[in-house]
């Protein structure tokens, strides 16, 4: 007979009694053949890999979203919405940053804020820090 245990184990016993294939009278039947049938390690760890993966691009993708709804209340917040889009406007046409683009490139929005406002762009960014702070806080990501 061939039992299967929880651990992709296959355990092949023989017994007297093919009916009962625990304790017998105190002994254990006999164990004639054992194989172990578990996934290639490679496969194992690739799968446990792309799982990782997923997480951290999950993440990655909450923060970039954090990231951008910091940015859009603040610059809402200080210009209103018509010169928060004159400001992505001007990011776009002349700086060729595009708002998605603005969490995957930080150092070049940093810049530009300064090209376009000068020394107010050093009070705009820790305004969206202080957003993005309160923002985390709020949603508690893990």
């Amino acid at each position: 007979m061939i039992t299967i245990n929880t651990d992709s184990t296959f355990i092949q016993v023989k017994s007297d009694n093919l009916g009962i294939f625990a304790w017998q009278n105190g002994t254990v039947p006999e164990v004639v053949e054992m194989t172990v049938q578990h996934q290639p390690r490679e496969k194992s760890i690739a799968l446990a890999m792309t799982k990782r993966e997923e997480k951290l691009h999950e993440r990655k993708e909450r923060l970039d979203n954090l990231l951008l709804n910091a940015v859009d209340e603040t610059l809402k917040q200080v210009f209103k919405e018509a010169g928060a889009q004159v400001i992505y406007n001007f990011l776009g046409n002349k700086c060729h940053l595009k708002r998605e683009e603005i969490a995957e490139k930080p150092e070049d929005f940093s810049a530009d804020l300064k090209r376009l406002m000068v020394s107010a762009a050093s009070v705009i960014e820790k305004m969206i820090l202080e957003n993005l702070y309160c923002m985390h806080a709020s949603f508690q990501i893990t």
